[in-house]
């Protein structure tokens, strides 16, 4: 099972660092999408993935094109909205050996040319009626790689657990 997770233009470096976290735990693959809203050498990315950074497998795309060119070694995508046609619950992603998560910058979500041509792939996160537009960036990350990891009934890479 492979599991890839895209950032794509993420703006805070908080969140970089604590989807790191995640991947590392999982052994998932950390794909970072230029612009970045901050530097990679940055002590708040390295100090919100705690010491686990430097185990991040991380690889950084210098643009959208050049990645999605070779997103179908990656696996199927799937991509996180809170505009997305139906809930992540109901959206195979364990259904592959290979799934890519793909989610957007934080005060913008992804761009409307990938809604388009993505448009079955696009997925939400269920969220009570109220003043919440949407999840945390990090929070979202996580939550989508252990609902993939359930569906699959995949054990983390890494085997710790």
């Amino acid at each position: 099972m492979a599991l890839h997770v895209v950032l794509v233009h993420p703006e805070i470096h908080w969140n970089t660092g604590n989807a790191g976290r995640t991947c590392v735990a999982t052994g998932a693959t950390l794909h970072l999408i230029e612009p970045l809203g901050f530097s990679l050498d940055d002590r708040a990315v390295k100090r919100a993935g705690l010491d686990y950074w430097e185990h991040v497998d991380l690889r950084v795309w210098k643009d959208w094109d050049t990645f999605e060119a070779e997103l179908p070694q990656f696996g199927t995508p799937w991509f996180f909205s809170t505009r997305g046609r139906r809930s992540f619950w109901d959206a195979p992603l364990g259904e592959t050996t290979s799934t890519v998560l793909v989610f957007g910058r934080e005060t913008g979500g992804l761009p409307p040319t990938l809604h388009t041509r993505y448009a079955e792939q696009f997925v939400t996160m269920p969220m009570a009626e109220g003043p919440i537009r949407s999840l945390n960036l990090s929070t979202s990350v996580g939550i989508a790689v252990y609902e993939t990891l359930r569906q699959q009934r995949a054990v983390p890479q890494n085997g710790t657990r």
